[in-house]
């Protein structure tokens, strides 16, 4: 069997196979697992250990595992150590982990709530997977080739349809070409492809080609470990679209990075020390304002929150009762209520001379309103909160989302300005911790993906409600409040706009080539006089994750031959769609072909799941419920399972 992809979720199908193999001992057959991976085992692409130390996670160490452990505990246990990155961090000192003297000293400068550099935790999933293979059974052998696949082909067919001029070894039905053309036979193939590079737009099309016409620099969206960060010039003024994680990379690496200094100011603000080497940052994104930070906490999820009504029994009632239910009219309702609850309680809580009148009349009020069935909830809970509740502290969750739709600015210092004042804000209330009620709703919110990731895993929301609802709006608002940096980044960011190293565009920016300047610009329709005009335009995001225009040639040749196809479903106006995932059946999650047909023997995982999955980039979570955080190595147990005893395997 090959698996291609050796990162995470490659490496725990690898688990995966070892521990059911070990499971059944001497029945056991003799196996063989290629692992198909360019970079190391267990790190793979974006967690290997040549990127810069500057780069961190954005979950802190208590979340992630690459293993079943405690919660997240498949039916059968694990092949290697049971330990999670956090486990596996506090024993490096204990003389069972060896770690290079970097990785010694990061490890001791953490707790479990801090967030770990992409290098540690691309340590961790190296020393897992050297693990896993050196403890496996007898009879179980583990090749890794360190090639890209290029193409993958039934036996005894080429990729052109021609009939093949080789026979794949007997018994095996998949052949996989290499990038140095040596080839892979399989009886089985796991696809764990994990980011790919993709096509770019026509609109980044036209820039790229502007930017060559003119002798200019446009770099299109890449993983930042391969982003050569040190070419770009100092004290030049450099474009930087994208205010998402990609983006803290970015500054991270073009201040810290070059010797700039950060040191302790006034509270939990930064001052910052410039290098003299740094370019002039400037940012621009649609929303104008970068992702919120997370919060300082010491649990993944606060302590303090619990989902009241969106909880797992309610979402799921729809899918087992028959019914496929819409985001915006059967689980956003719920998620809205535990989301104002969550705020308002902690306000009440932390800042009880806001609330007017006794807090726990205004909380019992409130709970009742809440609890209301049918629409008149709604105006129910507005009246509560109107009645004791200061307009300025009033919630409108969906208004964060864009913070400055609709404002205009008399220039970009104003508008610098708003932005720095919200960063600081969000600075202070990252550090309060389960004391901010802001950070407190997002909290539910991030509560509430768990309990929706189940929902569409299992179908319980129909295709068109969760294309133009789940990932329509309520994605880029989650995405924005709860998958944020570690909150230093925020700090640091509020620095350097201080320091005049960052300054941002506006929203709704609009990037061209000036002609007659020859140069790359960018300017705000809500910002007066804010154009800015530069030689370099660096796209601060990470390819597109759909297939239909990946740039992979393994996923263009299957796509090519038919042997894969992206899902298409049908919108409410009865046109189809295609979404950005693959066709696959249920768990556990077989590839369907053009002809719509079921390869049998083709498995998918990750990322390409994005059509019958929501939250693919999240990866397995340590103490999460095996149906939400441990989604991942639910399905890599699924895979598992199928290859070994040739049956479909039911998640539950």
């Amino acid at each position: 069997m090959a698996v291609v992809g050796g990162g995470p979720r490659g490496t725990s199908v690898t688990e995966r196979l070892i521990a059911r193999c070990r499971e059944l001992g001497d029945a056991a057959p003799a196996v063989t697992i290629h692992l198909i991976e360019p970079h190391e085992p267990g790190a793979g692409h974006i967690w290997r250990r040549d990127q810069s130390r500057l780069f961190l996670m954005n979950t802190p160490c208590l979340y992630p595992t690459v293993v079943p452990i405690g919660a997240t505990a498949a039916a059968v246990p694990a092949s290697a150590l049971p330990l999670s990155f956090d486990d596996w961090r506090l024993r490096v000192d204990d003389g069972l982990i060896q770690v290079d003297d970097a990785d010694r000293r990061e490890c001791g400068a953490l707790a479990s709530r801090h967030f770990p550099s992409r290098v540690l935790y691309g340590r961790y999933l190296t020393w897992m997977f050297a693990e896993l293979v050196r403890l496996a059974p007898p009879g179980v052998s583990v090749i890794h080739h360190r090639r890209e696949a290029i193409s993958l082909e039934r036996a005894g067919e080429r990729v052109d349809g021609a009939a093949a001029a080789e026979e794949p070894a007997a018994g095996h039905r998949w052949r996989i070409t290499l990038d140095d053309d040596s080839r892979v036979d399989a009886d089985d193939v796991v696809l764990a492809l994990g980011h790919l590079p993709a096509d770019l737009t026509p609109e980044q099309h036209k820039l790229q080609d502007a930017a060559e016409a003119h002798g200019l620099q446009y770099w299109p969206p890449a993983v930042p470990g391969d982003v050569p960060w040190d070419t770009l010039p100092a004290n030049e003024t450099v474009l930087l679209r994208g205010l998402g994680l990609n983006f803290f990379d970015a500054m991270i690496a073009l201040t810290q990075g070059r010797g700039g200094r950060f040191s302790n100011g006034t509270g939990t603000r930064l001052e910052y020390e410039p290098s003299g080497t740094e370019p002039n940052l400037v940012a621009a994104s649609r929303r104008g304002v970068p992702y919120r930070a997370k919060a300082a906490l010491d649990t993944y999820l606060p302590r303090s929150v619990r989902l009241r009504f969106c909880t797992t029994d309610r979402v799921l009632a729809f899918a087992r009762s028959g019914i496929q239910a819409g985001f915006d009219h059967d689980v956003w309702p719920l998620l809205h209520r535990d989301a104002l609850w969550a705020y308002y309680s902690t306000l009440a809580r932390t800042q009880a001379h806001v609330v007017e009148g006794s807090t726990d009349a205004f909380l019992g009020d409130l709970l009742d309103a809440l609890a209301i069935d049918g629409p008149g909830w709604s105006t129910a809970t507005e009246r509560v909160a109107e009645r004791s509740i200061p307009a300025t502290q009033r919630l409108v969750v969906q208004a964060l989302a864009r913070p400055f739709a609709g404002v205009h600015f008399a220039n970009v210092e104003d508008f610098t300005a708003a932005v720095l004042e919200q960063l600081d804000m969000d600075a202070d209330g990252s550090a309060k911790g389960e004391d901010d009620p802001l950070k407190m709703m997002i909290g539910a919110l991030n509560a509430g993906r768990s309990v929706i990731k189940q929902a569409v895993a299992e179908g319980g929301i129909s295709a068109a409600s969760w294309d133009a609802e789940l990932q329509g709006w309520f994605e880029p608002l989650v995405e924005g409040l709860a998958s944020g940096p570690p909150p230093v980044r925020i700090a640091q960011l509020a620095a350097l706009v201080r320091a005049g190293i960052v300054c941002f565009v506006g929203p709704d920016p609009r990037f061209d080539v000036d002609p007659d300047e020859k140069l790359l610009r960018v300017s705000s329709p809500w910002v007066r006089g804010g154009s800015f005009s530069a030689r370099w335009l660096v796209e601060a995001m990470t390819p597109p994750n759909r297939v239909a225009s990946s740039a992979s040639p393994l996923l263009r040749s299957l796509l090519d031959q038919g042997l894969v196809r992206p899902r298409v479903f049908m919108a409410d106006d009865g046109v189809p769609v295609a979404s950005s995932g693959l066709d696959v059946t249920a768990p556990p999650y077989r590839a369907v072909d053009r002809s719509g047909s079921v390869q049998e023997s083709l498995f998918v995982i990750g990322l390409q799941l994005s059509a019958v999955q929501w939250g693919t980039a999240i990866a397995a979570e340590a103490g999460a419920s095996p149906a939400a955080g441990g989604r991942t190595l639910l399905d890599a147990d699924g895979i598992a399972a199928a290859i070994l005893h040739g049956r479909t395997v039911i998640l539950r």
